[in-house]
C-alpha cells in the first residue's frame, strides 16, 4: 500500500475513533442545568436522557477494529454498520434534548424531594461535543463503505508476514543441495592435489 493510502488510513482511524470517544464523553456529563431546584436535586446526564448514546459509541470503537480485520465486502458491511452507529447517535442526541424526556426524567427522579415541576435549561457543551461525534461516526463508515476497499487491513499485513506453503520444504532442499555440491568441491580438489604430488590416486593403499 502506499504511503498516500496508508496515510488516508490511519487518518480515517484517528478521526472516526475520535467521533466515538466525543460521544462516549459526552454520554457521561450532564446535559441540563436544573434552575432554583435546591439542594438535593439531580440533574440527567446525556447518557441517561438517551441510553442509547454510549452502546453506539462502544459499537462504533468496535467496527473501526472490524473494518482493520476486514476486507473487501465484508469491509464495506461493516462501515455501513459504523454509519448506522453514527446516525444512532445522532438519534439519540436529539431526542435527548426533547422538552417532554427532560421534564419525565426530572419529575421521577425528583418526586421524592417533594418537587415534580423544575425549572431547567439545557447545558449546550456536551449535546454539541455529541453532535460532532456523531457526525465524524457516520462520515467514517461512509468513506469505509467508498474507500475501504483500497485499504489494507491487519488480515494482508499477516498474510504477507505468514511463510508460503513449502517454504521450509523448499529450503531444507536448497540446504542439502548445497551440501553435496561443496562435498564434491572438496572431493575434485583433493584429486587435484594428489595428481601435483605425483601420487597415483585409484591406489587403495
Amino acid at each position: 500500500m502506499g504511503r498516500a493510502r496508508r496515510g488516508e488510513l490511519w487518518g480515517w482511524v484517528v478521526l472516526t475513533a475520535l467521533g466515538a470517544l466525543l460521544v462516549l464523553v459526552a454520554a457521561g456529563r450532564t446535559w441540563v442545568r436544573v434552575l432554583g431546584g435546591g439542594a438535593g436535586v439531580v440533574a440527567p446526564t446525556g447518557g441517561e436522557l438517551s441510553p442509547v448514546l454510549t452502546p453506539v459509541a462502544l459499537a462504533g470503537l468496535a467496527g473501526i477494529v472490524a473494518v482493520l480485520a476486514a476486507k473487501g465486502v465484508t469491509r464495506r458491511v461493516v462501515g455501513a454498520l459504523l454509519a448506522l452507529c453514527g446516525a444512532g447517535a445522532a438519534a439519540g442526541t436529539w431526542s435527548a434534548l426533547d422538552a417532554g424526556t427532560v421534564a419525565g426524567w426530572l419529575s421521577e427522579r425528583n418526586v421524592m424531594h417533594g418537587v415534580t415541576d423544575l425549572p431547567w435549561e439545557t447545558v449546550p457543551l456536551w449535546p454539541a461535543v455529541a453532535g460532532a461525534g456523531a457526525v465524524l461516526m457516520i462520515a467514517g463508515g461512509v468513506l469505509a463503505v467508498a474507500r475501504g476497499t483500497a485499504w489494507a487491513g491487519m488480515s494482508a499485513r499477516y498474510e504477507r508476514d505468514a511463510p508460503r506453503p513449502g517454504a521450509k520444504a523448499d529450503s531444507q532442499a536448497h540446504t542439502q543441495a548445497d551440501t553435496q555440491a561443496d562435498g564434491q568441491a572438496r572431493d575434485d580438489r583433493a584429486l587435484w592435489d594428489a595428481l601435483d604430488r605425483g601420487d597415483d590416486p585409484t591406489d587403495s593403499r
